[in-house]
């Protein structure tokens, strides 16, 4: 899958179009690379220097989302900024970055660098149509995982740069969890069947659909207090759902948590009160 360019906007020099933007993209990241003493290596945040001959200038890293993941629902657009950092003996004037993700998932926009060091742009996705649209949307579920940032940036004395690999991040869907405790008032030393279901966002239908075979913590706060403690693991049914059943011992709340997974954010139920009495 192929994105357009994000919020429309093109690379510098390209005419209108989706087509346009990525042949001039890739027209001047070849360009750049031939100019390129080496690449910096992937897989972090702020990746390894990249480095033309003396003078010319050095990117040194990437920031996604001031360092979170990016987690993505069925409902509203999500923003992020994305800033590269680097120098030059002129200054950082101008930066043009792509975004690539498992299974041909891109970004790119560019920016006017706010400083001599750095650039910073924002990226929106989607994964929700618009209101009576059939046009098709940014993410589809296979673009979920981790994605790299390559970056061209221009100094001030017309010197140019590319760094492919600059950093990483997580692209992830969305996640929800719902639970119940019962019978509720409950006598001390009974059994509370807690219950629950953990959803995920399906970007291929706009919905949020079970999402089986994962561990989730059980969690309990007592009464007056603030901190909740995990007192059991269960792992989601082939539909998302969950159940397990623990002894009343006192007031408190129950709630189910899941971590998260590669392509999936984590969730938290809302605690659910039991009123254990004598």
């Amino acid at each position: 899958m192929i994105h357009r360019p994000v919020a429309g906007v093109l690379r510098r020099g390209a005419v209108a179009g989706v087509v346009a933007g990525l042949v001039v993209g890739a027209a001047a990241s070849a360009d750049a690379t031939s100019r390129t003493a080496s690449g910096p290596a992937s897989g972090s945040a702020s990746g390894s220097t990249s480095r033309t001959a003396l003078g010319d200038p050095v990117v040194s890293g990437a920031t996604v989302n001031s360092g979170h993941d990016v987690i993505v629902g069925i409902t509203h657009d999500v923003s992020f900024p994305v800033t590269v950092t680097g120098s030059d003996d002129s200054g950082l004037l101008y930066a043009d970055v792509d975004l690539k993700g498992p299974h041909g998932g891109f970004y790119t926009t560019d920016t006017q660098c706010e400083s001599a060091t750095a650039c910073t742009m924002v990226f929106t996705v989607n994964a929700h149509p618009a209101p009576g649209s059939d046009d098709p949307v940014d993410l589809a579920n296979a673009h979920a995982g981790t994605w790299s940032v390559d970056a061209l940036v221009d100094a001030q004395d017309g010197d140019s740069v590319y760094a492919p690999n600059v950093g990483s991040f997580s692209l992830k869907r969305a996640a929800r969890l719902t639970v119940n405790a019962a019978p509720e008032p409950v006598a001390k030393g009974h059994w509370i069947t807690v219950t629950g279901k953990l959803v995920r966002a399906n970007w291929d239908t706009y919905r949020y659909a079970g999402y089986a075979g994962r561990a989730v913590q059980l969690q309990f706060r007592p009464k007056g207090s603030s901190t909740y403690t995990t007192v059991a693991t269960a792992t989601t049914s082939s539909t998302g759902t969950l159940s397990t059943k623990v002894k009343a011992v006192r007031d408190g709340y129950w709630r189910w948590n899941f971590a998260g997974s590669t392509t999936t954010g984590p969730a938290k139920a809302a605690g659910d009160y039991v009123d254990v009495r004598p």
